[in-house]
């Protein structure tokens, strides 16, 4: 199962998970970066990402760290955690580490990868699913912008 399996309507195959931690005013800059190298392509759309809602981070400079050190421990709200699947490719692993390493504001950026088996549609025709969104009540989004 290690290289993925298949179901009637999904294929599961093994990517990466990246999970990088950021302030959230610092996220619109990582991720223009990100894409810049990486599509995050996801059957027929791309861009696709995660970003939780804002926590509380947690940490005490000590001697070295840019801000110097510290006795108390620090707590920074509006923290956020953004995930997005990528390849299984060192030289793209890289580039994308590199750039996130560029455009965020920390010292020490919290990036972690983690392999994963994640689902892609094989595109079956969903077109009388009633629980597909576009069968139901539409698009959030134009919703929104209509008012409704």
């Amino acid at each position: 199962m290690e290289d993925g399996f298949e179901t009637r309507s999904v294929r599961m195959e093994r990517r990466l998970l990246m999970t990088v931690q950021a302030p959230v005013e610092d996220v619109d800059r990582i991720m223009g970066q990100v894409v810049k190298h990486a599509p995050l392509a996801m059957g027929k759309y791309d861009s696709n990402a995660f970003q939780s809602g804002s926590g509380i981070e947690r940490y005490r400079p000590l001697e070295g760290a840019a801000a110097g050190p510290e006795t108390e421990v620090r707590k920074r709200p509006g923290v956020v955690e953004l995930s997005f699947e990528l390849p299984d490719d060192p030289a793209l692993l890289d580039r994308v580490i590199e750039a996130i390493f560029e455009t965020h504001s920390y010292q020490e950026p919290v990036i972690r990868i983690h392999p994963i088996l994640t689902g892609r549609s094989k595109g079956l025709d969903d077109s009388a699913n009633p629980n597909r969104w576009w069968n139901t009540t539409g698009d959030w989004k134009k919703q929104a912008a209509s008012g409704q």
